[in-house]
């Protein structure tokens, strides 16, 4: 599907004052009598647009300038008449420059372009890729190899009833929930990152805070002992560890974030004195602005939440530094997450010595150590450091006490390679019959049909296989594992409703997910999957409640993070709070590049430049961005 931009209706004020430029091709500009005479149709057909109706506008490579929109019967319907027509306004990303004093905000930010008409918009409206556009003109030369966005005017006989600020929020093709599959336990796709476990028996991950003291940045293996010793290791090895370093904002920031990569590489020298196997590692360093600003509120210093950065560390470096130090002393700290790997001796065993000695010990029904080798196997493969095609190498028997060894081998197989859907998929059914009441066989039928239905690689049922789907009831299969298959199949219905364009249906079936989601367990990737889906429908408000709540956290997932500035940043009475600068500060924190690509042009990754029209956002990027730190 090609990407569409979303559209920010800036309402407009009803006077002719604050013109860029003083042609303006006869177009009205708006004014209380006039815009309400002439303003009504269109402003009617844009409340009653569904919402599945998007329009952007694309320079090609001629630099020719195209209106493109998805629907074309509500763009017939809005240029009936003679005067009704666009015209574009090119914005030029140097009006924000940030070591320019900032323009007067104006009507017409840039370059208005010479409207077009009706008569011309519907005789040029061609299809295009799966939508339909009409060219409305040629970039002006001297506009070109700039830095541009391109607002939309709307006219309604020759008055401007509407001003579109074009704006970048990827709407992602609808995703799945993840619903995993099931080997001795569920299983996610998103093992590690989730902290779930691949076999319950074999990994698990742990959460765990390290309190750093001031200007102290080497920590021993005394230091760390207790904490290594209340995670009762003595049957797993660390196989990775993942720390996020975090600093109190006081100080220079080079030095605040050279003294936590000091502190966190530290903490992995301490714990890998305590075994032998090679820790993977990862760190990730952060001025702690998030909680300052939190927990400064109701506090005498509350008044920093409106500072500069900058500002703040200033007056920290004085006498309310001292004042402060209770506060900052609990942002110093390192939150760390271990990936636990089982010792076994069979570890270091080559995958085909494995191999032997797995059908060796179902010969011998030495069933503990098949599943032990087996689980190894399992976790190979799913690192990638075996083929997947070695598990058919394990002689299991065909027979009912086995089926649970056959299921993981069919399982992992697709869990590793969707390419395997259909193969794993008629493997299962013919355990099915083996076993016909193992009921993570019947979760993980379920679980690969709804791929099957997604992609429409089989038939299916829709009535039939919601039966299926609740019949899992019976079975020792977690409820909140069922509403997840609920949720996902209303997601398909909702797809399979929009296709055929009834919307009421598609509406109807994306309440039921909402509806659903009151009820079931997400962690964050799943909350970013279904704030995709519901911006893909155009309901950005509902995908915004969903997350909002999530952001707040200093660990929340970065991608997650990102996703809600991506929604919310457009709202100028949001991004003056401080609980909203607090969000975008961990962004920054987080993700230096890709918070000030937020502030590119809406054709080159970001929301649109013009968020610099926002006082509060230019100086907040000014200071991090261009001229931050």
């Amino acid at each position: 599907m090609r990407p569409f931009f979303s559209c920010l209706l800036l309402f407009l004020c009803l006077t002719t004052a604050g013109l860029a430029q003083d042609d303006t091709y006869g177009i009205v500009m708006p004014n209380n009598a006039s815009t309400r005479a002439n303003c009504q149709r269109c402003l009617q057909l844009f409340r009653q647009k569904p919402k599945e109706v998007q329009f952007s506008v694309e320079k090609d490579e001629n630099n020719i300038l195209w209106f493109v929109i998805t629907d074309k019967r509500w763009f017939e319907q809005m240029f009936q008449q003679s005067g009704d027509g666009i015209a574009l306004d090119i914005v030029n990303k140097k009006r924000y420059d940030c070591k320019a004093t900032p323009t007067e905000a104006k009507q017409i930010r840039g370059l208005l372009q010479k409207p077009v008409y009706a008569d011309v918009l519907r005789r040029g409206l061609k299809p295009y890729e799966n939508s339909f556009r009409v060219r409305l003109g040629q970039l002006p030369d001297e506009l070109q190899g700039q830095t541009l966005e391109y607002n939309v005017l709307f006219l309604n006989n020759r008055h401007l009833c509407m001003y579109y600020t074009v704006y970048n929020l990827e709407a992602y093709n609808w995703k799945l929930l993840d619903m995993g599959v099931y080997l001795d336990t569920i299983t996610f796709e998103k093992a590690e990152k989730a902290g779930q476990e691949l076999v319950s028996k074999s990994y698990k991950t742990l959460n765990f805070r390290i309190p750093f003291e001031k200007n102290k940045s080497e920590y021993l293996a005394e230091d760390i002992r207790p904490v290594y010793d209340s995670l009762r290791l003595t049957d797993f090895d660390i196989k990775a560890i993942e720390i996020q370093a975090y600093s109190s904002v006081e100080g220079n920031l080079e030095r605040n974030i050279e003294l936590q990569e000091q502190r966190a590489a530290s903490i992995v020298r301490a714990l890998q004195s305590f075994q032998e196997p090679q820790i993977e590692t990862r760190v990730n360093s952060a001025e702690n602005w998030v909680e300052f600003l939190k927990d400064i509120q109701g506090t005498p210093y509350a008044s920093y939440r409106d500072l500069s950065k900058a500002e703040v560390k200033n007056r920290l470096a004085g006498p309310d530094g001292t004042k402060l130090e209770p506060i900052l002393k609990n942002h110093r700290k390192a939150l760390i997450r271990l990936s636990l790997e089982k010792k076994s001796s069979y570890k270091i065993m080559t995958t085909q010595s494995l191999i032997r000695e797995f059908n060796a010990a179902l010969q011998n029904e030495e069933v503990i150590k098949a599943q032990e080798i087996q689980n190894l196997l399992l976790g190979r493969v799913r690192d990638k450091l075996a083929d997947p095609n070695s598990l058919k190498e394990l002689q299991i028997p065909r027979q009912e006490n086995y089926a649970d060894f056959l299921n993981n081998n069919a399982a992992v197989r697709y869990l590793v390679d969707q390419a395997y859907l259909i193969i794993a998929y008629n493997e299962l059914e013919k355990l099915q019959d083996l076993d016909p009441d193992n009921y993570k066989i019947k979760y993980n039928l379920a679980a690969l049909k709804f791929v099957i239905w997604k992609f429409d690689l089989q038939p299916v049922d829709p009535a039939a296989f919601l039966t299926q789907i609740r019949t899992l009831r019976s079975y020792d299969i977690e409820e909140s594992l069922i509403g997840r298959m609920l949720t996902n199949y209303y997601i398909i219905q909702s797809e399979k409703y929009a296709r055929a364009r009834d919307y009421a249906r598609k509406d109807g079936a994306v309440r039921q997910v909402l509806s659903l989601l009151k009820s079931v367990a997400l962690r964050d990737e799943d909350y970013l999957s279904m704030a995709q889906y519901l911006t893909y429908y155009s309901d950005m408000e509902q995908a915004t409640a969903l997350i909002e709540d999530r952001v707040n956290r200093i660990d929340v997932d970065e991608d997650l993070l990102f996703y809600y500035l991506n929604l919310t940043i457009i709202d100028d009475e949001l991004t003056q709070t401080p609980e909203y600068r607090s969000i975008m500060l961990n962004a920054f924190n987080r993700n230096k590049t890709r918070y000030c690509r937020l502030f590119n042009a809406s054709n080159d990754g970001g929301v649109t430049f013009q968020l610099l029209e926002d006082d509060y956002l230019r100086d907040s990027y000014c200071e991090n961005c261009e001229n931050g730190e």
